[in-house]
């Protein structure tokens, strides 16, 4: 974190025409240091739940309340590999910028590893009021990156990100300090382990007038909600495509590949591991919202002809399976969900990156206004195709690794009433991403070459090549060996399996 916030600094001060390489320079640092980490790591259990916390430091900071707020950081199975992910991410988005952005260089850089540092903050931070900081500071870089290198509506757009998602923050914040303050002198300190063993331990109390048990449940569904419009499922969906359409390509990758990732990994570590009773009380209205995520953003996908848009409204359809693996609290279903996580991440990314070089040539995203484009850049369509079959599921892709644990899991869950039922309906949303991504390959990519603008059409640059090859690579990989993962996932999410009680 410390080397991207220095990194973001450098970069703001340094000469527009240095920017690009010397930001990707210093991405490269968090992302060796990240696998160092990764390669030492050794901790076993949940670090909200008395496991191992990785590569742990603790210093006080300051005093709210009586309960002490400290720079309390350290990785377990679960954030280890969004860590990664987005030491790995970053790099790559930066890369992908060298053609697009030609203004105001040192700024956007910076900014892009600003983002970085805060992102790798919420990820790392075991202090509530340290994580809700990095949690806040993620959306500034974000804002103005849509609104200052954004499309025509960049303004409406980045101005919609915020406010829904700060609006959601406030929620989410309400809901959390509620449970905080129920705790009363049970908890010394703003430590998410301490906060999350102390709910365990019952030790909630009464807060104004209101039961423990009433008052969980208040806290689940505010931050339920508050998480939900990051994530985002439907019906708070709706600033993501706007902020998509306009984000600038490597904006939308992180914004993509992480930020989403955000809202899921908060769902996972506040509402399914400090409040399980509680999400299996509402299990089927969530398994419900999660395949109505699932179908409904597939729909709006298969109707989109914007290729910006309809990876965007697959985000919401991918997000939903993730929920569904959430709430099923198995092995493989809450295992699978932050497996999937990591994945999307990669081909989410993979595909607004490819849509991006494509749009660099062609100056348009529509799939009215272009066919053959196959014949005139055959690498950079190539993998755009191997991307979307990875979105569909196929195997021996990381798509498919994800979805199939979280299949596994949902089919067997005691906890969830009319799991198999689900499960089914949520598998055919895959039939519809085939069908949506399928059509649109078919009619811009293949058939004779046809372009509506006047520019002229050749292979893309390499450095707007390389990082879609290190990206399709990366999801190989993943799909081949899931364990690099898996393994260290399964183990951190046990302990939230087991911490339910399963309602006849």
């Amino acid at each position: 974190m410390a080397a991207a916030f220095v990194g973001a600094l450098t970069v703001f001060l340094a000469p527009d025409e240095w920017a690009g390489r010397l930001s990707f320079a210093i991405s490269l640092i968090p992302f060796v240091g990240s696998l160092y980490l990764w390669s030492g790591f050794e901790a076993g259990g949940n670090a909200l739940l008395g496991g191992e916390i990785a590569y742990a430091t603790q210093i006080e900071w300051l005093e709210v309340g009586g309960r002490s707020v400290s720079w309390f950081v350290g990785l377990d199975g679960i954030s280890l590999p969004l860590f990664v992910l987005t030491t790995f991410l970053v790099p790559l988005a930066i890369v992908s910028a060298w053609t697009p952005v030609d203004s105001r260089q040192s700024q956007f850089y910076g900014l892009m590893l600003f983002m970085e540092a805060n992102l790798l903050g919420v990820f790392a931070a075991l202090d509530f009021f340290l994580w809700f900081v990095f949690w806040e500071a993620v959306l500034v870089p974000m804002y103005f990156l849509i609104g200052i290198w954004g499309g025509p509506r960049r303004k409406y757009a980045a101005i919609k990100f915020f406010v829904y998602t700060n609006a959601a923050s406030l929620l989410m914040f309400i809901g959390f300090m509620s449970l905080v303050f129920a705790l009363g002198d049970s908890v010394s300190s703003f430590a998410l382990p301490e906060i999350a063993q102390a709910i365990a331990a019952g030790d909630l109390g009464t807060w104004f007038g209101i039961a423990p048990d009433r008052l969980a449940l208040f806290a689940f569904l505010a931050m339920f909600l508050g998480f939900a419009v990051k994530v985002p499922i439907v019906p708070f969906h709706t600033w993501l495509p706007d902020a998509h359409v306009q984000a600038p390509t490597p904006a939308s990758v992180l914004l993509a590949g992480v930020l989403l990732k955000m809202g899921t990994y908060a769902l996972l570590r506040f509402n399914f591991t400090m409040l399980p009773d509680q999400a299996s009380m509402l299990a089927v209205p969530i398994a419900a919202i999660a395949v109505i995520s699932v179908i409904y953003g597939a729909m709006l996908a298969l109707a989109q002809k914007d290729l910006k848009r309809i990876v965007a409204y697959s985000s919401v359809s991918s997000m939903g399976y993730v929920i569904l693996g959430l709430i099923v609290f198995t092995e493989y279903g809450v295992g699978g969900a932050t497996f999937q996580m990591v994945a999307h991440g990669l081909i989410s990314g993979l595909m607004f990156m490819a849509v991006g070089v494509i749009y660099n040539t062609t100056h348009t995203r529509m799939i009215g206004d272009m066919g053959g484009m196959a014949d005139r850049m055959p690498v950079t369509v190539g993998i755009l195709v191997a991307g979307a079959f990875g979105y569909m599921g196929l195997p021996l892709m990381a798509g498919f690794a994800g979805e199939f644990f979280i299949f596994v899991g949902s089919l067997s869950a005691p906890s969830l009433p009319y799991a198999p039922v689900f499960t089914a309906l949520a598998m055919f949303g895959i039939v519809i991403v085939a069908g949506y991504l399928l059509s649109a390959m078919q009619s811009t990519l293949f058939g004779p070459f046809e372009l509506e603008t006047d520019y002229d059409v050749g292979p893309a640059p390499f450095h707007d090549v390389a990082p879609l090859a290190v990206l399709l690579v990366a999801i190989i990989v993943l799909g081949v060996a899931p364990d690099i993962f898996f393994e260290m996932i399964r183990d951190a999410a046990l302990p939230v399996v087991e911490g339910v009680t399963i309602n006849g």
